[in-house]
């Protein structure tokens, strides 16, 4: 949960395809991984604009 949290913050997430295929698990996970971190208090949106995951800082 901390690589993927550290990926996000950097801007190297594109995609679920993307991180499923990185993480070696369906989109299905990424997508329980990515809202665990929300629900931890982490602020994660996908940006359209820049095409990538990203983390807003309060």
């Amino acid at each position: 949960m901390e690589y993927l949290l550290d990926l996000i913050e950097k801007g190297r997430c594109h995609s679920l395809k993307q991180i499923a295929s990185k993480f070696e698990c369906s989109e299905s996970t990424v997508k329980r991984m990515i809202n665990e971190l929300r629900f931890e208090g982490h602020n994660i949106q996908y940006s359209k604009s820049q095409k990538c995951f990203i983390k807003k800082f309060s």
